[in-house]
């Protein structure tokens, strides 16, 4: 039995052979805001982003300061102070244009909610770059979240793959990533179990896929993305429709399970854009 409102929209659509219906109304942003005032998030030791009025020719753009209206012009760096999507474009020599690659934005997707482990003795991560208190978010974490079944049939609900780390703390809004203490990251076998389980979309609340310092590897990058280690090629990269969304937030209210993931990406013409990911409560109908 549905709680919606009478008068609340709602969708029908099939997947995987099941009917659900769509609840637009009830979607969670899982954007964090770019700010360009009071505490405000970075990453990379990347300053804040910054603001300012444009002026000229007796026109200033600022009523504040007698302006007829607000322009400003903004500085900022996608993948470092807020919410962003990126593709394939971030590790090519070609220049790759992330909202040419997302072309759709409803993809029916999961949301798990992942402990990270310690790399101190751990199989999958990488001696060459790993300290032993490293976070990791492995292979086998996620597949005992996306595959608690042997044999399990493809999962439709794979195809966009929502991580959420714990600690959930709204320091995260606001955070500075600045390499000195790594947050959590995945491992090159985490990057690759998402691509055979069919993802072609991950969200994760972390700066990045991989350790903030890892020599340039990037290696859970390149196995998302099908891209040879070491390759700036995207004639190589088999997997250059996917997409990598970093600096999530997503609250803990919201409850790990199957969605609908709008990903509303800023027509940027780059390797990544600002972007607003929304997931979009479903039902199954008898």
């Amino acid at each position: 039995m549905s709680d919606a409102a009478p008068s609340e929209a709602r969708h029908e659509l099939t997947i995987g052979g099941l009917r659900f219906q769509a609840f637009p109304a009830r979607a969670a942003s899982l954007a964090i805001p770019i700010r360009f005032e009071g505490d405000s998030l970075t990453a990379f030791g990347v300053g804040p982003a910054s603001a300012e009025a444009v002026s000229g020719g007796g026109f200033v753009g600022d009523t504040t300061r007698g302006g007829s209206c607000n322009v400003g012009a903004l500085h900022l760096v996608p993948h470092c102070h807020g919410t962003h999507t990126e593709c394939v474009g971030h590790l090519t020599d070609e220049r790759v244009s992330v909202e040419l690659v997302l072309r759709s934005t409803l993809f029916p997707a999961t949301l798990v909610t992942i402990a990270p482990e310690p790399a101190g003795g751990h199989p999958e991560a990488d001696a060459a770059i790993a300290a032993s208190s490293d976070g990791l978010v492995s292979a086998r974490a996620l597949a005992a979240a996306l595959l608690p079944g042997a044999g399990q049939r493809p999962d439709p609900f794979h195809r966009a793959v929502v991580i959420r780390t714990t600690p959930n703390a709204t320091a995260k809004l606001a955070a500075r990533y600045d390499g000195a203490a790594p947050p959590p990251y995945l491992t090159a076998a985490a990057g690759a179990l998402l691509a055979d389980l069919g993802c072609d979309h991950v969200i994760v609340d972390l700066p990045s896929l991989d350790r903030m310092s890892d020599g340039g590897k990037l290696a859970a990058h390149r196995a998302f993305f099908g891209l040879p280690l070491a390759s700036r090629a995207l004639s190589k990269a088999t997997r250059g429709h996917a997409t990598i969304t970093e600096l999530a937030f997503v609250a803990d209210e919201v409850a790990d399970g199957r969605y609908l993931l709008d990903i509303q990406l800023a027509p940027i013409a780059s390797d990544a854009a600002p972007s607003r990911p929304l997931l979009i409560p479903i039902e199954v109908l008898a």
